[in-house]
């Protein structure tokens, strides 16, 4: 039993309501791009969240995350539906050349403007002592806690991928992912 939801959405817009819809998205884009330029809050924009499918009791979740805030941010916690406990993860490359992960310490900083990209083989966040397998399709809600105490949530939507089985720390004492 997954603990993980998986949703189909159809929806059917007429003719008359597409024009209505198309006219409030245009009238809500416009008021966020407007209440953005003067937003002095964190904020951050989350795009192309996923995270791997796995019958495991851990995982990655990666995603493209840009400040958007006006400021410099910390990301310095993370929580994953289902999962006991989460880390932030870093590839540390060694003089062999051969990478290692291990848990960030004080957070993912993101200056003003910038993307943190967080992929498979690099940076990432680690849902570690999962309840149950994530499946393909699975929907899996994150929360981000930043350096200013904000919240930041978002799905990240399964798939399978078999790459970047990487390896930790010694000390770490975490297996490949």
């Amino acid at each position: 039993m997954s603990i993980f939801r998986t949703t189909t959405t159809t929806t059917t817009i007429r003719p008359l309501t597409a024009l209505a819809a198309a006219g409030l998205i245009a009238l809500t884009l416009a008021g966020c791009s407007q209440a953005e330029a003067g937003a002095t809050d964190a904020a951050l924009t989350v795009t192309d969240p996923w995270v791997k499918a796995t019958d495991t009791d851990m995982t990655g979740v990666f995603a493209s995350i840009k400040n958007t805030s006006g400021h410099d941010v910390v990301i310095e916690s993370a929580t994953v539906e289902g999962a006991s406990m989460t880390e932030l993860h870093e590839t540390i490359v060694q003089s062999d050349g051969s990478s290692l992960m291990q848990e960030i310490e004080g957070g993912f900083a993101i200056a003003d403007g910038e993307t943190l990209e967080l992929q498979p083989g690099g940076n990432h966040i680690m849902p570690m002592g999962l309840e149950s397998a994530i499946e393909p399709g699975d929907e899996v809600s994150v929360t981000l806690t930043l350096d200013d105490g904000t919240e930041v949530d978002f799905t990240a939507t399964a798939k399978e991928y078999t790459g970047a089985e990487e390896s930790y720390a010694p000390e770490s004492g975490h297996e490949g992912h």
